[in-house]
Parts: structure tokens; C-alpha cells; sequence
């Protein structure tokens, strides 16, 4: 997550509870949003910011992979599919996921266990396969 992306974040969240809980004429909104985002940048910019401490794993990385699931690193869920998750929860791609825990590229989205199954039942259905022998 970028800076500006934090302090956005920052400022809905600030704009929304504030609105939650008091009575706001609508013309007002622009200037309430405009002020609070210009004071979290400020903040940020004079470093008055608290720092975000790192985020630790769940689980070691070398512990995430089972044959039967993989583990989020992010959260300690067990899943077979990493993919959808991390995109659903979190709007980060494998690559990103990769990259922040210091992951090898072809670090698995996917549980062995779970490929291999998916490859036997493609491959029975046939699937790979060159058309050719084949007539219609």
C-alpha cells in the first residue's frame, strides 16, 4: 500500500465516522473531506506519522506448504487455492503476495496435493491433448 493510499484510507475511515455521528449539511462534505486529508498529510509529511511495524508471517514460509493445503501467510487460513483469496481479502495478486513475504517465483499458489488431482482429471477428460486422429 502506497502513502497516499494509506492516508486516503486514513481519511474515509476519519470523514466516515465523523459523519456517522454528527449532523452534516452536504455542502460541508467537500471541506470536512478536504481538511482531513490536508491535516493526515501533513502529519505525514512533519513525520509525526507513527511508523507501521513490520507484518510478521502466520507461519514460516517454509512451514506454509502441506501437501493437502497452503498456508496464508497473512492470515493462517489453510486453503488449496491461494489465489482467490489473496485477490478477495486482501486485492493483492500472487506476484505481490510473493514479493512482500520475500517468496521465490515459483513459490505455489496451489496445494501439490490439490494440483495433482486437478492435472489426473484433465488429463482423463482428455484435456492436452492435440485434436489431430480425431474426426468429426
Amino acid at each position: 500500500m502506497t502513502e497516499k493510499t494509506a492516508i486516503t484510507d486514513m481519511a474515509v475511515d476519519i470523514v466516515t465516522a465523523y459523519v456517522g455521528n454528527n449532523t452534516v449539511a452536504a455542502a460541508d462534505l467537500p471541506d470536512i473531506i478536504r481538511n482531513v486529508y490536508s491535516a493526515l498529510s501533513a502529519a505525514d509529511s512533519e513525520g509525526n506519522m507513527p511508523p507501521q511495524p513490520p507484518q510478521k508471517p502466520a507461519v514460516s514460509p517454509k512451514r506454509s506448504i502441506t501437501p493437502e493445503y497452503i498456508i496464508c501467510l497473512e492470515d493462517g487460513g489453510k486453503y488449496k487455492s491461494l489465489k482467490r483469496h489473496l485477490r478477495a481479502k486482501y486485492d493483492m495478486s500472487p506476484d505481490e503476495y510473493r514479493s512482500k513475504w520475500g517468496l521465490p517465483a515459483d513459490y505455489p499458489m496451489v496445494a501439490p496435493a490439490y494440483a495433482e488431482a486437478r492435472s489426473k482429471l484433465a488429463k482423463e477428460m482428455g484435456l492436452g491433448r492435440g485434436r489431430r486422429g480425431r474426426g468429426r
